[in-house]
């Protein structure tokens, strides 16, 4: 099976093989303007032989490649877009279970391709590629890109860090043994951090479910109350999100890193800020928005969509609802290692403990469900839900939103599954509950 989207390309054996990378590979350098590609990693075994194929398919097209390894998505994208090179190719499937692997494509300015740039890079594959009769190219390992990635994070001009390193905090990591598994513990480390380690081997043998969602981080919940340590921190395999875990062992939930982020964020800042996130993002980020003045506008589900929204509005600031927060002044994509960073600072602001920042934010319940594809009828399931939720606003640029003034629904296929995303909120998970249950009753 491969699934395309505009997250880029995810499948599984027999049909994601190194004849189908290597056509991607070639494709994509057929786009490209003429200089460097960055490849880059995450653990998954079958990531090792994917990124050679990508690498002997690049170079004997005449593209020079630097081969970063097992490093975080976000350290490629860093790294493209504060070099001269003009692109980079991720071998990762993200969330997806060790079986699967994928492929993520990085524009020149370190963002994901647009939609538009898919479609085209997924005919190229599909049509006759066009033949390269250059001179092989250069093959270059790189092992400095974390070191560089982390000394830019600790230096940006929202984060006070001797503030961080006063503080001595102790952060329990799981980096579910994938990207992370360096980046994320250096990252902590770089700040003055004590620092324990849990599923953070480069083995790609996925200790926990990989999506870092509050039923799958039992272990780093445990580990938190057994260190007496002031926060947990937990990525997915390719390092690109947060999850938090409150000192006395709560899951703050994805949906609060950006939350938290934010709201450490707009504090130091002390200016009004355009915050931008996706249609399925919890309300709570408006309600801490208006506290400091500041707004959110919100885009199509996407890491790219929420990129290009914030700078068509010169937005500082985004993010999803996933534990992805994005920080221009860093670089333009969804970082671990910026997320982290961003709530450490905040909790370093006053001497609090991170459960009272947390249960200080406005506070909203989101239940995430899906429904299967096959065989059901999907404009059927969104005009039934047009019917139901008569009296809403609604809003069509993603799926079909249905929003009231203290709670929504939000029904949307997925990008990298064949399935349809529900997606529900309210002030308590019984009010979300029951608009989840009104579409499902009604299949």
């Amino acid at each position: 099976m491969i699934i395309r989207s505009i997250s880029g390309v995810r499948g599984t054996t027999p049909e994601f093989t190194s004849e189908s990378v290597s056509r991607y590979a070639k494709a994509f350098h057929a786009m490209q303007p003429q200089g460097v590609f960055m490849l880059g990693r995450d653990t998954r075994p079958s990531g090792e032989g994917f990124i050679e194929d990508i690498a002997h398919a690049l170079i004997s097209s005449g593209r020079d490649v630097i081969n970063l390894n097992i490093v975080p998505t976000p350290t490629v994208q860093f790294m493209v877009e504060n070099t001269d090179a003009v692109g980079g190719i991720i071998v990762t499937a993200s969330h997806n279970p060790t079986e699967w692997n994928g492929l993520k494509f990085v524009r020149e300015d370190g963002t994901f391709l647009h939609s538009e740039e898919c479609e085209k890079l997924f005919s190229t594959v599909d049509g006759d590629l066009p033949s390269f009769d250059q001179e092989q190219g250069l093959h270059i390992p790189d092992v400095n890109a974390i070191q560089k990635h982390v000394i830019k994070v600790a230096n940006l001009s929202c984060i006070k860090q001797n503030d961080i390193r006063k503080r001595k905090f102790k952060v329990v990591v799981d980096a579910v043994n994938g990207a992370a598994f360096e980046a994320l513990p250096y990252m902590l480390e770089s700040l003055g951090c004590d620092v324990i380690k849990i599923h953070c081997e480069d083995n790609g043998n996925f200790a926990r479910p990989p999506e870092p969602l509050p039923e799958n981080l039992t272990d780093l919940s445990a580990a938190v109350i057994q260190h007496n340590a002031d926060v947990g921190f937990a990525s997915d395999p390719d390092g690109d999100r947060l999850a938090v875990i409150l000192e006395d062992g709560r899951p703050a939930g994805d949906e609060y890193t950006l939350v938290m982020a934010a709201d450490g964020y707009l504090q130091t800042m002390s200016k009004q800020e355009i915050i931008i996130t996706n249609l399925s993002t919890t309300l709570a980020l408006e309600k801490l928005a208006e506290r400091y003045g500041s707004t959110v506008q919100r885009s199509a589900v996407g890491e790219i969509n929420v990129v290009q929204k914030m700078l068509e509005l010169n937005s500082n600031l985004g993010g999803e609802g996933n534990g992805g927060v994005i920080l221009k002044e860093a670089h333009l994509g969804r970082d671990s290692l910026v997320a982290a960073t961003m709530i450490l600072h905040r909790m370093a602001m006053r001497d609090e403990p991170i459960s009272a920042i947390y249960d200080g934010l406005p506070q909203f319940s989101i239940v995430k469900d899906r429904v299967e594809l096959d065989g059901i009828d999907k404009e059927a399931v969104l005009n039934k839900a047009r019917s139901i939720f008569s009296d809403a606003n609604v809003n069509e640029i993603d799926g079909v939103k249905f929003t009231w003034t203290d709670r929504w629904i939000h029904l949307r296929s997925s990008n990298t599954e064949p399935i349809m995303r529900i997606y529900a909120e309210g002030p308590t998970k019984a009010v979300a509950q029951k608009l989840v249950d009104q579409i499902r009753f009604s299949l």
